[in-house]
């Protein structure tokens, strides 16, 4: 077997897979921990979505893992806590194939929608979330967590809200549609390790034109690479 090419999703379904998952995410975010062990078994026992992301190369080792719980049961909607990768196996389509794993998992147990949040500085999460996978933007909040290390690395968590109607992918508005672009840096998590002035200033920046933004009654209506957040009426 060559690394790569063969891999596996499961259900995380004994201690010992679930202190795994719990090491690897610690891995990914830093000394703030994203959620504990005791957490995850709890989800998994409770018939939740806590899978993991294997790399078969003749001795089978996560790579990545899923998280997301049920929500209201009127709206038949899940929330997905975290999904990660690590760094090195990002860029083959695997995150990719952990949401659609998620998707079809959700769509067997009728749930319609998906949600979760994540940092609008992150261009490489923008582009993946609302691109890739078509899901719609329906809020912004600022500091939604507090200030905490790992992802934020110390800075003000700020977060859109997203929602993934399993069976409405959002496409890209048409170019005539779109009356406002918001640019974001290249790579933010590189600049918070390098100049966390400067990526602070960035969290400072798009906060404000975010806000005069939606305050004006335009919605993100998708992201572009290279003109960043596309706004519509």
């Amino acid at each position: 077997m060559q690394t790569g090419n063969v891999r596996t999703i499961r259900e995380l379904d004994t201690v010992e897979l679930i202190i795994d998952a719990q090491g690897l995410l610690d891995s990914i975010r830093g000394p703030e921990r994203v959620i504990d062990a005791g957490t995850l078994r709890a989800l998994q026992q409770s018939g939740n979505y806590v899978v993991g992301l294997f790399d078969g190369d003749g001795e089978e080792h996560m790579v990545g893992a899923s998280i997301a719980f049920f929500g209201e049961p009127g709206r038949r909607t899940m929330h997905s806590h975290i999904t990660a990768l690590l760094p090195e196996y990002r860029g083959r389509g695997w995150g990719r194939e952990l949401k659609e794993h998620q998707r079809q998992w959700a769509f067997s147990r009728e749930v319609g929608r998906i949600t979760w949040t994540f940092d609008p500085l992150v261009a490489r999460n923008a582009h993946f979330f609302l691109t890739v996978l078509g899901a719609r933007v329906t809020g912004y909040v600022v500091n939604q967590y507090g200030i905490f290390g790992g992802g934020d690395a110390g800075d003000e968590s700020d977060r859109l809200d997203v929602e993934w109607a399993l069976a409405d992918i959002a496409k890209s508005p048409a170019s005539e549609a779109i009356v406002e672009t918001l640019e974001i840096p290249e790579d933010v998590e590189a600049m918070r390790a390098s100049d966390p002035d400067a990526a602070h200033e960035w969290r400072m920046r798009l906060r404000a034109q975010m806000e005069e933004l939606l305050a004006r009654g335009l919605r993100i209506g998708g992201f572009d690479v290279e003109r960043g957040y596309l706004f519509t009426e």
